[in-house]
């Protein structure tokens, strides 16, 4: 199931992979926010830590490891995940479903955030 291409495009910041005909563009930011390492996946189901504010993230650098995956080394520092040729078409074939759900928990932390901002005032009579 390896990959017949791959080509990181520094300008548009995507990745571009293809298996046979089907060719996938994924951005960084993507790549980014779905990195299988555990400081992204947490070490168990439930300790997934959302990354934000990785819109303008690009990919340095790609590094194969062995025959069946590659690592990607980012703008951000990150580099401590590994895309199995598995998960990489995964995460292609799936990037409508996945990045709605993460956009989706992204509106939901902010509804969060802003609601911890504010607190209901209740008004004492002196």
């Amino acid at each position: 199931m390896q990959p017949t291409t791959i080509k990181l495009h520094r300008k548009s910041k995507t990745l571009e992979i293809s298996w046979g005909d089907a060719n996938y563009q994924l951005s960084a930011e993507y790549l980014r926010v779905f990195s299988p390492s555990a400081e992204v996946t947490g070490h168990g189901p439930g300790q997934e830590v959302l990354q934000l504010n990785k819109q303008d993230v690009a990919v340095n650098g790609v590094e194969p490891q062995g025959n069946y995956a590659i690592k990607l080394l980012f703008s951000d520092g990150h580099d401590s995940g590994i895309y199995s040729w598995t998960y990489l078409k995964e995460l292609a074939e799936k990037h409508d479903q996945n990045w709605q759900a993460y956009k989706a928990r992204v509106t939901a932390h902010q509804r969060s955030l802003d609601e911890q901002e504010t607190s209901p005032v209740k008004w004492i009579d002196p």
